[in-house]
């Protein structure tokens, strides 16, 4: 084949990531991958936590932890801890845990027992009691196991965005990436409509086959010179603004990330070897950004502090096509779901590992570029409605904001259906719901069942049976004990990463 150049716009994480991806996985391939990035430009860097997806970024490019984590500050995550969403009794905090293959039996109890739940039967299923991950969240532990514990455990990291960028840029120019450092101009156009090449401020043009647009919220050549249109979720979604400040880094490091309600919102807590990450994510239409900054110091005690806050403006929703022409949009280009759950960096990897396979069997050419929009589309409207189920299930009430989540009724119809499912409007349990939906690859089933238990939401009922009445009814004291003793297994986070 002829020679291939693909030119990404913009560094950062996203065009840092597709970078290392292209570059390595097309090794063999007549493929010339360039970066452009203006020095002028920052990096957003709203989240600072991943999903496990991150790990198998770096298993798939090859790259050590021992030689990127000290670099980026980093920690392990087990999960996500949510603090105040609920008001229902027992069930004001829950763990999002990520997998473990201890959990392949107890997530099945953990079923058995929402079932029972939702056939107003009186048994215990706030999902910390479940699974072996929660106990290690809450215990601070790593998911490193001793060599005799051998079950593998899914996990992702807490970093410092601005340093992973600096760090995968590293490694990319290593590996062969032309890193052009200029600041566009002007976008030159062909014939057919397809982009030609970016003029620079020197004069420079840069020609290529094919661009990645990493640009950022600006959405330079897909949204603005391509005029794909954007699909906001302001409907779905309320949160547009964030307020970010760092404190110094607890002497026992967690291994959750640590999301907490606030008046208009909500704020995180993510701990990094130098610091602990702290944000508040709200609506612009319900608190103004002196609010909201004045509501986060009170929460970290800096009323008096002099450390500087930062403020950023999120523009949630998705592009139409992600690929459009001869340019893919790619991270804050293509679209941003708040970081309630960690998806961006996930939603980057799918991204660019969908376009690289549909490119490919494509034999380079646009053949696959509807069927590769759907997917990524689904990808998005299947993240957006785990997020926006958060916030509708929630019961706080205290404030304008809560009350206009709670009774949003802007819904999708896939939403919709799993409410109806788990509450008895649907006659099948939610398994047989999602995978009738096909939806298990945005959010498997036992993500669902912690996230609507966890809310302590189940269908109303003013007495319930009594246990005993189950045939082979779990004996939670028995289970609590085997989790607890697992957890002996794994070292404490500190301990695993060498402090």
């Amino acid at each position: 084949m002829k020679k291939v150049k693909i030119l990404i716009l913009g560094g950062g994480t996203a065009g840092w990531m597709a970078a290392n991806y292209l570059t390595h996985k097309w090794t063999d391939k007549n493929i010339e991958i360039s970066l452009l990035e203006s020095p002028d430009i920052g990096i957003v860097g709203v989240g600072e936590g991943s999903t496990p997806s991150l790990k198998n970024f770096f298993d798939d490019v090859e790259i050590s932890e021992a030689e990127w984590m000290p670099e980026c500050n980093a920690t392990y995550k087990v999960g996500i801890r949510f603090d105040g969403w609920s008001s229902a009794p027992g069930f004001e905090s829950y763990n999002h845990p990520f997998p473990n293959e201890v959990d392949q039996i107890n997530g099945k109890k953990f079923a058995q027992n929402c079932k029972a739940r939702r056939l107003n039967y009186d048994v215990n299923v706030h999902p910390d009691n479940f699974f072996l991950q929660s106990y290690l969240g809450n215990q601070s532990r790593s998911p490193l196991a001793s060599h005799n514990f051998p079950f593998e455990a899914a996990y992702g990291y807490h970093f410092d965005s601005g340093l992973l960028g600096q760090f995968l840029a590293k490694k990319a120019r290593e590996r062969g990436v032309n890193h052009i450092q200029g600041k566009m101009c002007d976008v030159e156009m062909s014939a057919s409509g397809d982009i030609a090449s970016l003029v620079l401020e020197s004069g420079e043009n840069i020609e290529a086959d094919f661009f990645i647009d990493c640009s950022g919220f600006r959405s330079v050549l897909l949204q603005q010179k391509l005029g794909v249109k954007f699909n906001s979720f302001s409907e779905n979604l309320f949160n547009d603004s964030a307020v970010v400040m760092p404190t110094p880094p607890n002497q026992t490091l967690n291994s959750i990330t640590i999301s907490s309600t606030m008046k208009n919102g909500w704020a995180w807590d993510i701990p990094l070897t130098n610091r602990t990450g702290n944000g508040y994510v709200y609506s612009s239409q319900f608190c103004s950004a002196d609010d909201a900054e004045k509501e986060l110091r009170e929460k970290l005690g800096l009323l008096d502090s002099d450390v500087e806050a930062r403020h950023l403006k999120m523009n949630v929703g998705r592009v139409s096509e992600h690929w459009h022409k001869n340019c893919l949009g790619l991270g804050l280009s293509q679209g941003f779901i708040e970081p309630l759950e960690a998806t961006a960096l996930h939603i980057v990897q799918v991204t660019i590992l969908e376009f690289m396979l549909n490119f490919e069997n494509g034999d380079f050419t646009d053949k696959y570029r509807d069927k590769y929009n759907q997917i990524v589309n689904g990808r998005f409207e299947g993240v957006r409605d785990y997020i926006v189920a958060h916030y509708r299930l929630s019961t706080r009430n205290d404030t304008e904001y809560w009350k206009a989540n709670s009774n949003n009724q802007n819904l999708s119809q896939s939403l919709i259906r799993l409410l109806n499912c788990w509450t008895g409007g649907i006659q099948h349990d939610i398994d047989i719901e999602i995978h009738e939906q096909n939806i298990a690859q945005y959010f498997p089933v036992d993500s669902w069942r912690i996230l609507l238990a966890g809310y302590g939401f189940f269908p109303a009922s003013n007495s319930l049976k009594p246990s005993s009445e189950i045939p082979n009814d779990i004996n939670m004291d028995e289970l609590k004990d085997k989790l607890n003793r697992c957890a002996t297994n794994y070292k404490m986070q500190n301990e695993a990463l060498g402090r």
